[in-house]
């Protein structure tokens, strides 16, 4: 297939709090895009405040798909994933417009970006379950351990306390006897399917880690440990994939009294500067990424002429 018969597909990402949903929306009504969540979390109903869920106001009439289409209590994974935003996808062709794909999940992006294909790699369902018992037994470190053992270079790239990620790796190098590390370089090297354009919003840590603390205080100030109360009560509970959120497992553990509320909270901010470091590593090791360093513009409608622009040689909108 021809570059020049490739669809568009447009790409806003970044790290966590960097400011990517403003921004998405305006550029969506600046090029006539509609707007695909690439979140694990803004998936699933009743998870506003923790997941920083894009609201209806937010949105200016910009079509969101891939917001609150799951309940809490079911699981949710990059397979999944792709199917649900490749269906959205062809919505949004047929209609004439270009899908935009704005959120901070890397994996999930690289895997509808270049077209992953993850039938080699099935669920092995007596495996999962022996991994997850372990896991309730030993703490979630003990399978990262094992990880570490059989994949260092991946487990690198992950949080221990990512036990849906460690499961996943686990199980591919049992059934296949290779590295998940090496499969994910070569699914990294295919060329995508899609007339990509990758655009990574950054700015100075620190000024991003300051954001970053800022959100949460205001997060616990919307409610957040009420929503999780909340949750829990309609049978949300640990080990759940929605609960695994940054957000959700830290409320968790104070609302279950193995933390105090300010434990949580200082163990909240610094898993989330984590997460935004690790975000931005990955995204390094991406292709076709263009880098939008915040620091370098005056302000959004600075950024926003640099995309359309950066669009525009591409030929994947029109002058004028």
């Amino acid at each position: 297939m021809t570059e020049e018969k490739k669809r568009p597909l447009v790409i806003l990402t970044g790290p966590t709090a960097v400011g990517k949903t403003a921004l998405s929306v305006r550029l969506a009504k600046k090029i006539g895009a509609e707007i695909i969540s690439a979140d694990s979390m803004q998936v699933y109903k009743g998870m506003d405040i923790g997941s920083a869920k894009v609201s209806r106001e937010e949105m200016e009439g910009v079509p969101h798909y891939l917001i609150d289409v799951l309940e809490p209590t079911e699981p949710f994974h990059v397979v999944r994933f792709q199917e649900l935003a490749r269906e959205a996808m062809e919505q949004i062709y047929e209609a004439g417009h270009i899908p935009l794909i704005a959120g901070g999940t890397g994996f999930y992006i690289q895997a509808l970006a270049y077209a992953i294909d993850f039938t080699d790699s099935a669920e092995d369902g007596g495996f999962r379950e022996e991994l997850e018992r372990l896991a309730d037994e030993k703490g979630n470190g003990y399978l990262y351990r094992l990880l570490e053992e059989a994949d260092p270079e991946y487990a690198a790239q992950n949080h221990p306390n990512n036990r849906k990620r460690v499961i996943r790796a686990l199980e591919y190098i049992r059934q296949t006897g290779e590295k998940f590390s090496l499969h994910n370089e070569q699914e990294r090297q295919k060329a995508s399917p899609y007339q990509l354009a990758y655009f990574v919003l950054t700015m100075d840590r620190a000024r991003l880690y300051g954001r970053i603390d800022r959100r949460i205080d205001q997060m616990l100030a919307d409610g957040l440990v009420d929503e999780v109360r909340g949750l829990m009560e309609k049978g949300c509970r640990r080990g759940m994939t929605s609960m695994q959120g940054l957000g959700y497992k830290e409320i968790l553990d104070y609302l279950s009294g193995e933390k105090t509320l300010e434990e949580a909270v200082e163990t909240l901010k610094r898993d989330t500067r984590h997460y935004a470091k690790r975000q931005l590593t990955w995204f390094r090791r991406e292709r076709d990424v263009i880098w939008v360093d915040k620091d370098r513009f005056r302000d959004e409608a600075d950024i926003l002429d640099f995309m359309v622009k950066a669009l525009r040689q591409k030929g994947m909108i029109e002058n004028g």
